[in-house]
């Protein structure tokens, strides 16, 4: 699968449905799995809002014959290596509560167990990440705007209390994810909100792409907030004169 033919919410169960039926034929059915989808797969499996995610990130419970399972899909339809991943447990968004509070999606071929994480807590989770060249601040915007718009909204106190569950009460979100939620609810405007944050996560990726084109190797995780701001500040200079 290449870049351009990403997880969307269309294909999403085909791919979890083939997995499910290669799993079965290499561990029998003895020993069911469960899978706990977060972040973009999450998004992809619960809203509207999102149109692609490019790797499922999940929590995996399940026998050795699942890696095969997983290595073994990926080849037939030609996806990327790790498309299916749990690199996402190095994050600060991980937490050993999400085993916990997961809920209930679907099941594949009597074997595999699909699960998600409700609202309030990709929420939290995105706010822990608050990376600002994803889609993690734009997902909170959107998860919100969404809900809003279902005449379901989420208060602000119902996620505060998630991310104390899931990070305690003393987490410490990033000072841009933090900003973001006090003014989403402080102006009420969620869909203008996810308009701005889109076009400002773009721009980013722009920023770092073209930071890692001229200075090859020298974008660190460490470094990333630190070279958007100073490519901004520059832009804003530049736009003042």
């Amino acid at each position: 699968m290449s870049i351009d033919s990403p997880f969307t919410k269309d294909n999403l169960d085909s791919y979890l449905r083939e997995l499910g039926k290669e799993f079965r034929k290499l561990n029998g059915t003895k020993m069911p799995a469960e899978i706990i989808l977060i972040g973009g797969a999450a998004i992809l499996a619960n809203y509207t809002f999102r149109e692609a995610t490019y790797d499922i990130d999940a929590i995996i419970l399940a026998s050795s014959a699942m890696k095969d399972a997983i290595n073994h899909v990926g080849d037939k339809f030609g996806l990327p290596n790790g498309w299916l991943n749990t690199n996402f447990k190095r994050t600060a968004s991980f937490s050993d509560k999400l085993l916990e509070i997961s809920v209930y999606y679907k099941t594949f071929s009597n074997i595999l167990t699909v699960r998600t994480v409700s609202a309030e807590y990709l929420v939290a989770m995105k706010l822990m990440s608050g990376r600002q060249y994803k889609n993690d601040l734009s997902d909170i915007a959107g998860i919100l705007w969404e809900h809003k718009r279902n005449g379901i909204p989420l208060k602000k106190e119902t996620i505060n209390n998630a991310i104390a569950t899931l990070y305690g009460i003393n987490a410490a979100i990033p000072p841009i994810a933090q900003e973001l939620i006090d003014n989403a609810f402080s102006i009420n405007d969620f869909e203008a909100a996810y308009a701005i944050i889109r076009e400002s996560e773009n721009q980013a990726k722009g920023i770092l792409l073209d930071f890692d084109k001229n200075h090859p190797g020298k974008l660190k995780s460490e470094n990333i907030d630190k070279v958007l701001e100073q490519a901004r500040n520059k832009l804003k200079n530049n736009n003042g004169k």
